[in-house]
């Protein structure tokens, strides 16, 4: 099938529901995942369409945030590989800052550093800490309800009183040219922030997350060392050419 043919289609399907996922596109065009996602950075580029964690929207369609517990029935297996990967690059008697969300928390029974402090603006983190009896500091602020995570100008305000050694995040979207993203402008501000105050920077993705681009930027991929389950092989050389990858393979 032609490129011009198979953006034909692509926009007929966002058109008829606004959203369409990528493998869906795969099937209907019968075309290989990668293909698709060329298809959509350039439709993007284009002004005809927004890419999305798995696939596509109309511009200007907002999709709603998944929430905590959607999140933490996807990729468990790839988010054990990653936190395990996480956890070791903590050393006894640092002070580190540990982002809200699913793999993040996934870290926290794996950490074996001793003496360490932990800030957190994960609500869910907390309970996970206090069982490792780690000392922890959680910030103040507005609690987002459907990711449990703590935002807004009292944690900003709150983030200033720290200094970490490191500062492990999450990410929605993590792509070269766009960087890493999320959907909630406030929510990357306190990432950007916790990484400004940090000695070194980690970014937590499993390999669903590569080519994918939300609303928020947080950091660009030079700016922090990037954590994964599996590196896709379409993206390990521009990766790899900007930033140091921790993989599972390694």
């Amino acid at each position: 099938m032609l490129t011009e043919e198979r953006y034909r289609i692509i926009i007929q399907r966002l058109q008829e529901s606004g959203v369409v996922k990528l493998q869906e596109l795969v099937t209907l065009l019968e075309a290989s995942e990668s293909t698709i996602r060329r298809d959509l950075v350039d439709l993007e580029e284009r002004g005809l369409l927004k890419r999305i964690h798995g696939g596509a929207s109309l511009p200007g369609h907002k999709l709603p945030e998944q929430g905590l517990e959607e999140k933490s029935s996807r990729n468990i297996h790839e988010k054990s590989k990653i936190a395990s990967l996480a956890a070791m690059q903590v050393k006894d008697g640092e002070y580190i800052y540990i982002d809200a969300g699913t793999t993040t928390l996934a870290m926290i029974p794996l950490i074996s550093a001793r003496g360490v402090t932990v800030v957190t603006n994960g609500l869910s983190h907390i309970e996970a800490l206090a069982d490792q009896q780690i000392d922890s500091y959680l910030l103040g602020g507005k609690m987002k309800t459907r990711t449990r995570a703590v935002i807004g100008s009292i944690a900003l305000q709150n983030m200033e009183h720290f200094r970490f050694d490191r500062c492990f995040l999450g990410t929605n979207g993590a792509d070269v040219q766009m960087g890493y993203t999320t959907p909630d402008p406030e929510e990357a501000l306190i990432k950007r922030r916790a990484h400004q105050l940090s000695s070194a920077s980690y970014v937590l993705a499993d390999a669903s997350k590569f080519g994918e681009v939300s609303f928020a930027k947080v950091l660009e991929v030079q700016e922090a060392a990037l954590i994964t389950d599996r590196m896709p092989e379409a993206w390990r050389e521009s990766f790899a050419n900007k930033t140091k990858i921790i993989e599972g393979s390694q």
